[in-house]
């Protein structure tokens, strides 16, 4: 007979795991990153007709992970374009990096309203099984939709914490690659750094991870391309796995 699953060495002297939500609760990255690039090709196309913002590639090395100004700016200084900051009102558009950021949260936002956003069940299986033996858990995003998405895919009660992009805002936290959002999470779970484990896709992520100096940083790979869990390793993932239930054990009973 077959029992409960259980944690996977990795995590068993850990007392928390905090875990980023686009990619790695929610399935809303590939939703996050086709936003970004409407908005993007937009501004692309208005300075001249550069190659187009790529989803994957460009998604994952400059935004993924990063709050919508920093990302933004990251991307767009790696085309040579330097927009002036602009204003915290200023409509969607192309004249500016909070333009831009706000036309691809409106797109973002419509998007929204006409799909559900699926939840991981690998990392649904893992979030239960941390539950059943007590370990609290944290969600962290630089989105500011994080806790919505959440709530609607009815795994919020599974969450001690949650610190989204609407917290980070209103605490002036700054954002991944900085550790300030994980460190957060685990304050308010009541448990050290350095005994707790990150659970993380985004490059910027893994990376603050191992600069607040967490336990454990696991790097989740679901790209599966020839160079993707490489580069996790670099920005200091100890482990890589291709989804966050591989980090369990299936139980065994007689």
């Amino acid at each position: 007979m077959t029992g409960a699953p259980s944690l996977a060495a990795p995590l068993r002297s850990l007392r928390a795991v905090v875990f980023d939500t686009d990619g790695v609760i929610t399935d809303s990255a590939a939703v996050h990153a086709a936003a970004w690039k409407d908005a993007f090709d937009a501004c692309l196309s208005a300075a001249g007709g550069q190659r187009p913002f790529d989803p994957v590639d460009d998604y994952l090395r400059y935004v993924d992970g990063r709050a919508r100004e920093d990302g933004a700016t990251a991307f767009l200084r790696s085309r040579g374009l330097e927009l002036p900051l602009g204003e915290v009102d200023d409509v969607p558009g192309t004249a500016t990096v909070r333009a831009v950021a706000a036309r691809k949260d409106e797109l973002f936002t419509a998007r929204l309203r006409t799909r559900a956003i699926a939840t991981w069940p690998g990392t649904v299986r893992l979030l239960h099984a941390l539950r059943d033996q007590g370990v609290p858990c944290a969600a962290v995003s630089a989105s500011r939709h994080a806790t919505e998405l959440l709530s609607a895919a009815e795994v919020l009660p599974l969450f001690e914490a949650v610190v989204d992009g609407n917290e980070a805002h209103r605490l002036g936290l700054p954002g991944k690659p900085d550790p300030a959002l994980f460190v957060e999470a685990a304050r308010r779970l009541g448990v050290p750094a350095h005994d707790t484990a990150v659970v993380e896709d985004a490059l910027a992520g893994v990376e603050a991870g191992r600069r607040g100096g967490f336990g454990l940083v696991v790097g989740v790979d679901r790209t599966g391309g020839p160079h993707s869990a490489a580069a996790l390793r670099r920005r200091g993932a100890d482990v890589v796995v291709s989804d966050p239930g591989e980090l369990l054990r299936s139980g065994e009973g007689g």
